[in-house]
């Protein structure tokens, strides 16, 4: 339990990926901080399933992740994972996805970790894990928020973990390619416009045509990779952005 002591926000926890590193994280120790949407009932079962904390609120606006992370209290570790998804050509992209993608896959992750590492510093130990996507190192079309705002998590991650290096800090990215969560899930309808395709062409030529496993990754594979970045033999992997992609940028 060699969390044990330490407490954990992760943003974007009641499902997929960010429940998965609730749970990875959970299992060694930590005292969880969920954050995310949902069906209250399902929520109150997680935190009882986990004996953590829920704290609502909207990342995509300053005022939601500073009463995130103020009722939160003092973090030792920080996973900056909630993130939304909008699938159109450049020039039909509504405004109004644009802003709310960056607010909340980019800005969100800059708010919280100005917040946390007062105290990871007086602390002299901290972990901030962003959970970025093969797109923060590649592109692909239609796309245009989400890459811009994941390529800027990569920048981020890279200036937090020069910053902090002396201070025990480290900073990293975990990149997976298709994760099969409600995320991936919602944005086919979107790519089955964009492209005139049919679902079944979507998941097997867009999807996963990339990705030479052929497979989609785990939740929990995300979760394993940040338990990981927490442990003491992470630490000197710092301005890291890991990929879990199957392959995908190996292209």
């Amino acid at each position: 339990m060699f969390l044990e002591g330490k407490r954990a926000v992760i943003t974007g926890s009641t499902s997929g990926i960010g429940l998965a590193v609730a749970r990875a994280l959970h299992s060694k120790g930590a005292k969880v901080v969920l954050s995310g949407f949902g069906d209250a009932a399902e929520i109150a079962a997680l935190c009882e399933e986990l004996d953590a904390s829920h704290v609502g609120g909207d990342l995509s606006k300053r005022e939601g992740v500073e009463e995130l992370m103020a009722a939160a209290g003092d973090c030792d570790i920080v996973v900056n994972n909630a993130g939304m998804q909008h699938v159109a050509p450049v020039e039909e992209f509504p405004v109004e996805k644009w802003d709310a993608i960056i607010a909340l896959n980019l800005t969100a992750a800059f708010h919280t970790s100005r917040l946390a590492v007062p105290y990871m510093k007086k602390a002299g130990w901290g972990r901030i894990i962003n959970v970025a996507s093969a797109h923060s190192l590649t592109a692909s079309p239609f796309k245009s928020a989400y890459v811009s705002a994941k390529h800027g998590l990569d920048g981020l991650t890279k200036t937090l973990a020069l910053e902090l290096a002396t201070f025990n800090i480290t900073a990293n990215c975990i990149s997976p390619a298709y994760v099969w969560t409600p995320l991936v899930e919602n944005q086919i309808p979107d790519t089955m416009k964009a492209r005139n395709m049919t679902r079944e062409q979507v998941i097997e030529d867009v999807m996963l045509e990339r990705q030479p496993t052929k497979k989609f990754v785990h939740p929990s594979d995300i979760g394993a990779m940040a338990l990981f970045l927490c442990r003491d033999e992470a630490a000197n992997i710092t301005g890291s952005n890991i990929t879990v992609d199957g392959g995908w940028t190996a292209q």
